[in-house]
């Protein structure tokens, strides 16, 4: 592809990353801004990002990304199918193999080509932060949109495969962290914490520096993982392995709200 005009929804701390990207490949991004927040506003515009309605950038955009908290991955996919986007709608949610079959369903039948995406990585947006899977029929066209941007597309086959590493990806990342967290908090419980942390300190260096992390992550945006944690949990299930690690760790997550502790 060449230039093209790109629909992104919705420019969230990564999506606005994703979208920065795009723009300064010198694709126009469109976005909208209705019932968002000032900080995304704020995101857009710092970004690059143009206003304007659903029913332009559904007429408007070649390509449309969708990036936004699990939960709302299938209501987006079924508010871009409703304006009768007939282009290239790209899923890049933390979501299910399974649940990205739920969105490719919504999207084709709505008339436009799906394409599977998982992102792996952290903004800011600088060479080797950001890894975007794709998978699907037209997953190429899509990498070809990145070419030269600080976003490292990469193609995996077959189709939903994105999604899966994504999953999988996650699955140790978020959970093991989650682990982390409630065994820090046992300890505090049971008044042992300090001998713990002199235990990590002799045999699981860096262990406690990555326990405070998780909680300082946690405590910022745990709220959002419960979702991707039950996502994965399905994803387990499906492929006939445990799904209780997870269910757990959406329930860590679950007890976290923005800026507060809330294990231990």
């Amino acid at each position: 592809m060449g230039d093209v005009t790109i629909g992104l929804l919705h420019p969230g701390e990564m999506g606005a990353a994703v979208g920065q990207c795009l723009a300064a490949a010198g694709h126009e991004v469109l976005w909208v801004p209705d019932g968002r927040s000032a900080a995304t506003r704020k995101r857009a515009a710092e970004a690059g990002l143009d206003e304007c309605g659903w029913a332009e950038m559904a007429a408007r955009s070649d390509v449309i990304v969708s990036v936004c908290p699990p939960a709302s991955a299938l209501d987006v996919a079924r508010a871009v199918a409703g304006t009768g986007f007939g282009g290239l709608y790209l899923d890049a949610n933390a979501i299910s193999p399974a649940t990205a079959g739920e969105v490719a369903g919504i999207v084709t039948a709505g008339g436009a080509s799906y394409v599977d995406g998982g992102i792996i990585g952290t903004p800011p947006v600088a060479p080797g932060f950001i890894r975007l899977y794709l998978s699907g029929d037209r997953a190429g066209e899509v990498r070809d949109l990145f070419g030269g941007t600080a976003v490292d597309a990469r193609l995996v086959a077959p189709p939903g495969s994105a999604s899966a590493v994504k999953m999988a990806y996650a699955s140790w990342t978020k959970g093991s962290a989650a682990l982390l967290l409630t065994a820090r908090a046992l300890a505090r419980a049971e008044g042992v914490e300090s001998a713990l942390l002199e235990e990590w300190g002799i045999s699981q260096p860096g262990l406690e520096r990555r326990s405070a992390a998780a909680n300082e992550s946690a405590a910022a945006k745990g709220w959002r993982w419960v979702g991707e944690m039950g996502e994965i949990a399905a994803a387990m299930a499906a492929a006939g392995l445990p799904e209780g690690f997870h269910r757990a760790a959406a329930e860590v997550y679950g007890r976290y709200s923005a800026g507060a502790e809330a294990l231990g």
